[in-house]
């Protein structure tokens, strides 16, 4: 017998390793925890609990999973297209910025004002990334230091802004702007109806890339732009098309923020959405629909550092056991391809 790789493994092949490799990655965690003087069981049930355990939890889970959803499903549709968004930080900036923008200077009744701010939101986060996405369609230009670098750029704008600009001379706090009038309405006590906005918008990306012809060419030019090229499919356009996209989308996570948890822009407002949203379209396979457990493990993990800081574990074990959990991922992936087969 020997090791032969197969061509596919089909989705429950993909499911099972992506659920494995975690399982394998948090066991190596709690030896690693176990390894050093802490009591593994009592950890992950307080973990649990604090997630799951109470309608405060939920909540706060909620508010963590929702802004991962849209990042992570930024970053998910420009991977069907074969390309990497590595700027979706960047993106959230962009439209935070551009929604808080429009909270600040526009007078309109509540869901009218939300509307228009969910607009340049979007707006906001596919202009971000339009030059990107411009450089790769027709220069072919690498849009993974493009949209990286532009990152910095967003992070260092939102901070001229919060400390001239945009400040609000009234606060405390001297890196933000005023409070925006508009608010989006709870779904729970703190929770707000961007959640279910969120997963809608996923439904909505999963039937558009699933089930349209727009969606089969884009998945024809990701798994192969030649051959999509010489079958007449536009394969500038619909590139520059995913791009606008999934920078919108990022920047839609951004407006949500603003209007639904902070209600101002100040710097560090992102919390490193847009970095995670790579990790989760990574662990979804870059399936829409595969984002929502996906987001789901990456909410819990950034809701266990809390719960870690209480026992004196400093956050960035989050950060590792969240790395060891992609990593695990891309190893458990390769795995999936192997078969035991009789040697010829």
């Amino acid at each position: 017998m020997r090791l032969r790789r197969v061509a596919s493994v089909g989705v429950w092949g993909i499911i099972v390793s992506r659920v494995a490799s975690v399982v394998v990655a948090l066991g190596i965690g709690g030896v690693a925890f176990a390894l050093c003087g802490y009591d593994v069981g009592r950890l992950a049930g307080d973990v649990v609990s604090a997630s799951f355990g109470n309608l405060f939890g939920i909540e706060d889970l909620g508010l963590l999973w929702s802004p991962l959803m849209l990042t992570g499903l930024a970053a998910a549709v420009a991977l069907r297209i074969g390309l990497w968004n590595i700027g979706g930080e960047g993106q959230f900036y962009a439209g935070a910025i551009a929604a808080t923008l429009v909270g600040l200077h526009v007078q309109a009744p509540l869901w009218v004002a939300l509307a228009l701010m969910a607009v340049a939101g979007f707006a906001g986060g596919a202009a971000w990334i339009a030059v990107p996405a411009a450089a790769r369609a027709f220069w072919a230009v690498d849009e993974i230091i493009t949209t990286l670098l532009l990152n910095f750029v967003a992070a260092l704008l939102v901070g001229y802004l919060c400390t001239g600009p945009m400040r609000d001379p009234h606060q405390a706090v001297t890196a933000a702007s005023a409070h925006i009038p508009y608010e989006i309405p709870p779904l729970l006590d703190d929770l707000h109806w961007g959640f279910a906005v969120s997963v809608a918008l996923v439904g909505v990306v999963a039937l558009l890339l699933g089930r349209s012809v727009w969606g089969y060419e884009v998945r024809v030019a990701g798994s192969n732009g030649r051959a999509a090229f010489y079958a007449g499919m536009p394969v500038r356009v619909r590139l520059m098309q995913v791009f606008l996209l999934s920078g919108g989308l990022a920047g839609v996570a951004g407006m949500l923020e603003v209007a639904g948890t902070v209600h101002r822009l100040q710097g560090g407002i992102s919390n490193n959405f847009g970095y995670l949203g790579i990790m989760v379209a990574a662990l979804a396979g870059a399936s829409p629909l595969g984002v929502l457990p996906a987001s789901l493990l990456l909410a819990v993990l950034l809701n266990a550092g809390i719960v870690l800081q209480s026992y004196g574990v400093s956050n960035y074990a989050v950060l590792a056991l969240t790395g060891l959990v992609l990593f695990c991922a891309a190893v458990g992936e390769r795995l999936a391809y192997l078969r035991l087969r009789p040697a010829a």
